[in-house]
């Protein structure tokens, strides 16, 4: 028998999960308007709930399944039917008290269950075409909660946020080659003369160092083109957006300091670092707000 949850359990489990897990939103949740944590916690619920399903379950099929399981109690949540799941008791509350569309959620659904079947990407449509639904979706999630619907801060969301999504995938090559996966567009290999036997060996060659050029180049670009949102926000979400868009910068950063070998080891931003880029973040809004 379904445990019936009430609103109160599953606000607080949603509460709980996300200041616990070991992903967490305590710095957003710092940064942003108290108001608007508990809306928060819940989309992140929803996101934390829908990676473990993809990547925590260690079998592919079970994962396929229980991610269909999964769209549907989100689209039955859609479609008026009582939900049951505490993550969804909450967000039931979030999705309505900031009308919040679907398509969203379920196009990070969408990325989630692509990673069990696509593991390679041909080309930047490839890999750019996964952001839509792996990276933006949260971007716009984050304007909407703040009252933000306008396309204009859409497209320079999407930019940020595709661009996070590729500094992470450049940061984790290492990591995402022990779940078959390969972000890196192939046809940057073709280009510059590099294979995948050799990257799964972990070979570091003036070749791959080409590959990776480009590839950080690229998401720089994305970066540089995504900043002026910061100047279309709240000065409190602004100052979000600019630290978590400096801090992907500084991923960066740390790839080209590495010469571009992130095969001998995952570049960090140490938590120092992290110090400066949050003060940094806020002379900049200091600055901002005296001019």
């Amino acid at each position: 028998m379904t445990k019936a949850w009430s609103t109160d359990q599953a606000l607080s489990y949603t509460h709980w999960l996300a200041t616990h897990h070991y992903e967490n939103f305590n710095v957003v949740s710092f940064l942003l308007p108290k108001h608007l944590h508990q809306d928060f916690y819940n989309v992140y619920s929803f996101c934390r709930w829908s990676d473990d399903l993809g990547d925590e379950i260690g079998d592919t099929q079970e994962s396929l399944r229980l991610l269909n399981w999964w769209r549907g109690e989100l689209r039955g949540l859609y479609e008026g039917v009582k939900p049951t799941h505490p993550v969804f008791v909450a967000l039931a509350l979030t999705i309505e008290r900031h009308e919040l569309p679907i398509d969203p959620f379920d196009n990070l659904l969408t990325a989630f269950i692509q990673d069990q079947t696509v593991t390679r990407y041909d080309d930047w449509a490839g890999v750019m075409d996964y952001c839509v639904n792996s990276a933006n979706p949260v971007g716009r999630l984050v304007l909407m909660l703040c009252g933000y619907r306008d396309e204009e801060r859409f497209r320079l969301s999407d930019a940020t946020c595709s661009a996070l999504q590729l500094a992470n995938f450049w940061q984790d090559v290492t990591v995402d080659l022990k779940k078959d996966r390969v972000y890196l567009p192939l046809d940057l290999f073709r280009k510059h003369g590099y294979t995948e036997e050799e990257l799964f060996a972990h070979r570091n060659t003036p070749a791959f160092r080409k590959v990776m050029v480009e590839a950080v180049d690229y998401a720089q670009q994305l970066f540089e083109t995504g900043l002026p949102l910061v100047g279309k926000l709240d000065r409190r979400l602004a100052l979000d957006i600019d630290l978590f868009s400096r801090g992907g910068m500084k991923v960066l950063d740390k790839i080209r300091a590495q010469d571009y070998d992130v095969l001998k080891g995952r570049p960090v931003v140490s938590k120092p670092e992290r110090v400066v880029l949050l003060l940094r973040s806020l002379l900049r809004a200091a600055v901002s707000k005296a001019a």
